[in-house]
């Protein structure tokens, strides 16, 4: 798998964009939380039953975290077509587990209604094949 890529123009990249507006939309309602924690802190002195401010530490951990997986999902391949296949990445450990389909191993190829979810079948009858969420 080391080495360079012979022709980068002749392949086509796809990434986990379309997931990654989840996690960009939670970090901004924790970043929001954590903002009207430290906002409601200034107010402490009055009612002492506002929490600390320390307690927005929380949200923004959080917040970090969804800004970090958000990243990830935008900036890293997917999928990505090749003259050779289909080059799969998963999630997590993507250089120990990503697979290669090769373009012989692929019968057919279908997209459900929705655009959800992509079906590579590996033979005619379609009674076996692997199903990728997009």
């Amino acid at each position: 798998m080391g080495g360079k890529i012979q022709a980068p123009e002749k392949e086509l990249r796809f990434t986990r964009s379309g997931q990654a507006v989840i996690f960009w939309m939670a970090a901004a309602v924790l970043v929001a939380g954590g903002v009207t924690i430290l906002a409601t802190a200034y107010y402490r002195d009055i009612n002492p039953r506002v929490p600390h401010g320390a307690w927005a530490v929380v949200p923004f951990a959080f917040a970090g975290l969804m800004v970090q997986t958000a990243a990830r999902l935008t900036k890293h391949a997917y999928l990505i077509l090749t003259p050779l296949g289909i080059e799969i990445f998963p999630f997590f450990r993507p250089a120990d587990g990503m697979r290669l389909v090769t373009w012989q191993e692929i019968q057919g190829a279908e997209v459900d209604e929705g655009m959800k979810r992509l079906t590579l079948h590996h033979d005619a009858g379609k009674t076996s094949g692997i199903h990728l969420s997009l």
